[in-house]
């Protein structure tokens, strides 16, 4: 829809655009938020935040909730592996899965990623947060071995 002419004959205003940025370490593409800051080595600002947004629930109930402390791990765990070159935190992240030692481990991160947080974010309101954790990490274990799933 173009924008809507002014009343005064003047020609119509741009439309106001929203600035994007593509995560260096899972390439989301995101809204730039003024004033974030990264706290996490090798992700955007903007996908830190979206981070913590989607997992917020699960830190308010993981002091109680074994279950959501356990979910949480498994979050914090495929988002470190997707967001840094670090070959532990891939073998840390296949130990909550139980995949133990059962896949290689590529010497590089993936040319790209199958999931992202931002997948995980877009179909929560369609998919139970369990599942679509449990997805995310398995695709992370899966796209760190250079393998289908």
């Amino acid at each position: 829809m173009p924008p809507a002419s002014p009343t005064d004959g003047s020609p119509p205003l741009p439309a106001p655009q929203t600035l994007v940025s593509r995560c260096p370490g899972c390439g989301a593409v995101l809204a730039v938020s003024p004033g974030l800051d990264a706290r996490h080595p090798g992700a955007s600002p903007a996908c830190t935040r979206l981070f913590d947004v989607t997992v917020r629930g699960l830190r308010d109930e993981a002091p109680s909730d074994l279950r959501a402390a356990a979910l949480l791990d498994l979050a914090q765990l495929a988002y470190d592996a997707q967001h840094g070159d670090d070959a532990e935190a891939v073998r840390a992240l296949r130990a909550a899965l139980g995949e133990g030692a059962r896949r290689p481990v590529q010497p590089r991160r993936p040319p790209a990623w199958r999931t992202t947080v931002a997948d995980v974010a877009a179909d929560l309101d369609v998919v139970d947060l369990p599942a679509l954790l449990r997805a995310w990490a398995q695709a992370v274990s899966a796209d760190w071995a250079g393998s289908d799933m």
